[in-house]
């Protein structure tokens, strides 16, 4: 079947076919119906928003009950720093690989970076800020300025931190083993030497 130049079928025909200017129009039409739709549909016939996505996370930090409002999504670390204030703890390569967010959980130490916020409801977090007891630091805090255990101090807050983590579970006998047990903190400035022995030193105080 022929069109004429301006698209228009032959008279006496009885089905015509959509030229291409007739389908921009339709597809225009049909489009902005949807969208139409998806909007209406989106919003509920009796006005109820959609359900929330932040949860109140009630937990100890340092000792100190606090009641926190949360996205779900949101890691203990960004609760601890722009949530809470407690700006102590680093935020370093924010992928669990240096250890510069390490807290204590319930005494176990724990990345902060891949920790979610909500999973800390009810529990006791320990951070770096929460050490220091009538105006004494804690004996590995004392230890690393000692045993001159960090440079820029960057990771030093997470260091420490794993430090008495692994004193607690008592993988810090030896040098060897606090290698190895603080194999997941990084220091670029290469104060290792000096930071196994203050965690060394420390381990053989009592009641740390």
């Amino acid at each position: 079947m022929s069109e004429d130049s301006n698209g228009t079928p032959p008279s006496g025909t009885s089905s015509p076919r959509m030229n291409r200017r007739t389908f921009v129009a339709a597809s225009a039409a049909v489009g902005g119906t949807v969208a139409a739709l998806s909007v209406v549909q989106g919003c509920s016939e009796d006005g109820e928003t959609p359900a929330s996505e932040s949860t109140t996370v009630t937990l100890s930090i340092n000792g100190e009950s606090r009641d926190v409002d949360v996205d779900n999504r949101t890691s203990l670390l960004d609760m601890l720093r722009e949530r809470v204030g407690l700006t102590g703890t680093k935020k370093g390569c924010d992928q669990g690989a240096c250890g510069a967010c390490t807290v204590l959980v319930d005494g176990q130490r724990v990345l902060g970076c891949l920790t979610l916020a909500v999973m800390t409801d009810g529990a006791e977090v320990t951070t770096i800020e929460g050490l220091e007891r009538n105006g004494r630091l804690h004996p590995l805090q004392q230890a690393f300025i000692d045993d001159d255990g960090f440079q820029c101090g960057f990771c030093t807050s997470g260091q420490i931190m794993s430090g008495i983590g692994c004193i607690r579970e008592g993988r810090a006998t030896s040098s060897e083993q606090i290698r190895e047990a603080m194999s997941g903190n990084i220091c670029r400035c290469g104060a290792y030497t000096n930071i196994v022995t203050a965690i060394e030193r420390t381990a053989s105080q009592r009641g740390v």
